[in-house]
């Protein structure tokens, strides 16, 4: 996920001493890639001439291309800024968030729901909401969806102005407003394809930051092997292990035990996080067919089991240089990892390079967020609820016009996230609210015909209240003991999961079920719209196809993809639990 991290304080208190000595080769770098990103823009307008293709590339794109999108959507730079302050404070427990909190979530959407999703022919995750309950499921799903979309494109915002106040000395203000309006201009010239063609540079781009970073890093302490040596010394061998310390009963740094590591962020927030946030899907919702759908997030699950290292390594090396980061006499606080890598470490040209890493890292987050946001507000709320039934030009104009608005709002929330002091567990708390809500409806509605219409509404009502009641009055007023707003996220996903998942059995028990015939396709184990042609039936939502010519190749398949990619992650595990 755009993974939530939980260090001590937020990059609000990035240190004032860590400004870059940068010269005119770091701005010009700097500058030839703003230069690009509009050019794509430009470029992708030509493509866009209806609704679909300004908010779905027109269903075009390739596997290769949506499934970089997709993992470079997720790599915003409050992850790679976070976790390696996670990696500073807590060690390589890090590794959880990606090869537990995201590879089997990512999986099972491209094996299990990419098929629901691409088949149903819906624009967005909210209209598939539409197709299995009713409108107020729906209605209901596209406002918390639209309103989550435009805080959390705030957050990147907002982390964005304050890293570059401090490592560059621009105004909060003016960084703000300078990357609202690079991202508010390639995607309202070039819709979704501008946004997708944007995060694969994106993509490499980050990666070109972070790999000297983390060489050079590893140099610098003699090694994996010097690293490991050093830290086990001062921290403790915990500190280079996934699971020590994590015994039921067993206090840790982290706040949680396996069990709340499993289901809490393995289960619950991660499977909600990948499998219903729109922000993701949409970039395989994008593809040209349902193979290449089903592929986008197994091709992104390969890069996101690597990746923990780049942003990782970089912060256990801080632990290491700077022993006593994140108390106050150091000077240094754990978000300082990163920025005060790039300070010692990195020549000018290089050292331009990895701001522009961390500038695209921030435009792919939040342009995720713009891009589905206005997908979801056009289609699922404007189209279907105030404006109906217009020629399809108006919804390209209001789709644009909607992104400017949408950009103006994240402006205006990008200040909101200053009056938290850990912009990491405002982001987990976003998630537990929104997203594991929508998971449970999700669950039970596809793998449960007899989950009434109604059920829907009242399943996600249910959920993102008991997971609020529980972080600001259980947790926030000590009803129960959580050590740590991490652990108390944890929880609050846990208990609006059950919450959801009891309300929506309860209600479907007293309400009747949507008839048999309006779920083909929708529920697992109906019959899909080819079953139905060759029996003679009407074509229903729910689409199987034949691959198209390629896509048949061995390397190409979906569960070989899927179980591989599970297999190197649970393998990748081996060397951190001994």
């Amino acid at each position: 996920m755009q993974t939530p991290t939980s260090p001590a304080v937020g990059p609000t208190v990035l240190a004032a001493g860590l400004r870059l000595p940068t010269n005119g080769l770091d701005y010009t770098i700097l500058g030839i890639y703003f230069a690009v990103v509009l050019g794509i823009g430009f470029a992708a307008r030509r493509s866009v001439k209806t609704s679909l293709d300004f908010f779905l590339s027109g269903r075009s794109l390739p596997a290769w291309i949506t499934g970089l999108a997709f993992i470079s959507a997720n790599l915003a730079a409050t992850e790679i800024l976070g976790m390696a302050a996670n990696s500073a404070q807590y060690g390589a427990y890090t590794v959880h968030w990606y090869w537990i909190g995201a590879i089997p979530a990512m999986v099972f959407l491209g094996l299990v729901m990419m098929p629901f999703y691409y088949g149903s022919k819906v624009r967005s995750v909210p209209e598939f909401l539409l197709l299995r309950f009713d409108r107020s499921a729906h209605l209901l799903s596209s406002l918390l969806f639209a309103f989550a979309a435009i805080l959390i494109a705030g957050v990147n915002l907002y982390a964005l102005a304050i890293v570059v106040q401090a490592l560059l000395g621009w105004p909060q203000w003016v960084a703000i407003v300078v990357a609202g309006f690079f991202v508010l201009a390639y995607i309202t010239l070039g819709g979704l394809s501008s946004a997708i063609y944007n995060e694969v540079l994106q993509f490499f781009v980050i990666l070109a930051a972070l790999i000297p970073l983390t060489v050079l890093g590893l140099k610098k302490v003699g090694g994996w092997g010097g690293l490991t040596d050093k830290l086990s010394a001062t921290h403790g061998h915990d500190f280079v292990t996934a699971w020590g310390g994590t015994g039921i009963g067993h206090a840790n740094p982290l706040g949680a035990n396996w069990l709340t590591i499993v289901l809490g962020l393995g289960f619950v927030l991660s499977f909600g996080y990948w499998t219903t946030n729109f922000a993701e899907v949409q970039r395989a919702l994008s593809a040209k067919n349902l193979s290449a759908a089903q592929r986008t997030p197994l091709i992104a699950a390969f890069p996101k089991i690597f990746i923990v290292f780049l942003v990782m390594i970089p912060g256990l090396v801080v632990a290491v240089l700077v022993p006593k980061i994140g108390t106050p006499g150091s000077g240094l606080q754990y978000n300082d990892a990163i920025p005060y890598l790039m300070q010692e470490l990195l020549p000018n040209g290089v050292l331009g390079i990895a701001v522009t890493g961390l500038l695209a890292a921030f435009m792919a987050g939040m342009a995720a967020n713009v891009s589905s946001f206005n997908t979801v507000f056009t289609n699922d709320i404007w189209a279907k609820y105030v404006v109906k039934d217009r020629e399809d030009a108006y919804y390209v104009r209001f789709g644009r016009l909607i992104t400017a608005i949408g950009v103006l709002a994240s402006i205006g929330t990008a200040f909101l996230a200053s009056s938290f002091s850990n912009i990491m567990s405002y982001l987990q708390t976003l998630f537990s609210f929104f997203n594991v809500p929508m998971f449970v409806v999700f669950i039970v509605g596809m793998f449960w015909k007899r989950a009434s219409a109604k059920s829907g509404f009242w399943g996600l009502v249910a959920g993102t209240v008991t997971a609020m009641v529980n972080y600001f009055v259980i947790y926030k007023h000590g009803i129960i003991g959580i050590p740590t707003d991490q652990g108390a996220n944890f929880v609050s996903a846990i208990a609006g999961f059950v919450a959801g998942a009891v309300v929506m059995v309860a209600v479907s028990l007293f309400t009747e079920p949507k008839p048999a015939e309006s779920l083909q396709g929708l529920v697992y184990g109906t019959l899909p719209q080819s079953r139905l042609r060759s029996t003679g039936g009407t074509p229903l939502p729910g689409m199987a196809e034949p691959p198209a010519a390629g896509d048949d190749a061995w390397y190409r398949k979906p569960a070989l993809l899927g179980w591989g990619a599970v297999v190197l992650a649970a393998a990748c595990y081996i060397p951190f639990s001994i």
